[in-house]
């Protein structure tokens, strides 16, 4: 049972373990990260995946671990450990972040992880109403997205975001004197909407973002919020988006790149 890099052969392989742990088949998803990022796993012996593990690099200094699975019946046999030093051989001197589960949180502690945050996930049938103070975003928008989000992300993610007009349902900007002050996205995973990533200039033009992108689904709405942001928790709860599930936030290597003040939205907790 040896780690190697999956391709998107094991798309299915991938999709199966993900519904044996109750995470859904996410495919779209999947397909998106197998394009992005390096997933690396372990076949079980008697067919399928034993566990597996994504790296997305932003540029020379940053990456983000996600997707980190085990099959029910490897449990405890430290297949996980072994997929993420493959991984983090691979980020090399990188700063590493992470969103964890409770009980994942200690597998990360031992291969140097620490905590630096926690975000709860939100969701709901989205109550509210367009706010009217963004726009679709259009090809000519691209150069400005980019520099933005270069600047506020602290880390270079443009491989992510020229692909969003394909991956998400929507995608908004929000101008102030003719500059693009902020952006966001909306994209459908199985039986839900999660928006993200989103960028603004402060709460009042994070939540016309959110409104505009939210708003008009037949589906249940997802947000991934920093607890750090008590105004923003209970704009989403007053808005129908409740029930929240927490994670916490961890880093291995270096602080966390960018202005937090105005990254609001994760692109994806897969992501970051």
């Amino acid at each position: 049972m040896h780690v190697r890099r999956l391709t998107h052969d094991d798309l299915p392989a991938c999709s199966s373990l993900a519904v044996s742990r109750d995470w859904g088949a996410e495919r779209h998803k999947w397909r998106f990260l197998f394009d992005v990022g390096e997933v690396h796993g372990i076949d079980a012996p008697g067919g399928g995946l034993a566990s597996t593990a994504l790296l997305v690099p932003y540029g020379q200094d940053a990456a983000a671990v996600s997707m980190v699975l085990t099959a029910a019946g490897h449990e405890r046999q430290g297949l996980a450990g072994r997929v993420m030093r493959r991984l983090l051989d691979s980020a090399g001197e990188r700063t590493v972040w992470l969103y964890s589960t409770d009980n994942g949180r200690p597998v990360y502690e031992r291969l140097g992880f620490r905590a630096v945050g926690r975000v709860e996930t939100h969701r709901g049938r989205f109550t509210g109403t367009p706010s009217g103070a963004s726009r679709p975003a259009t090809e000519r928008d691209l150069d400005d997205v980019l520099a933005l989000d270069a600047k506020v992300f602290g880390a270079d993610r443009s491989n992510l975001l020229r692909r969003m007009p394909a991956f998400h349902e929507r995608v908004r900007v929000l101008e102030a004197g003719g500059r693009i002050e902020g952006y966001g996205g909306a994209w459908r995973n199985d039986t839900q909407i999660v928006i993200g990533p989103l960028i603004a200039q402060d709460h009042d033009q994070a939540t016309a973002l959110i409104s505009d992108l939210a708003a008009g689904w037949d589906l249940p709405v997802r947000l991934d919020l920093d607890t750090s942001r008590p105004e923003l928790l209970a704009w989403a709860v007053a808005r129908g988006l409740g029930s929240p599930f927490p994670n916490t936030v961890m880093v291995r290597g270096g602080e966390l790149p960018g202005d937090h003040a105005r990254r609001f939205l994760p692109f994806m907790v897969s992501l970051g």
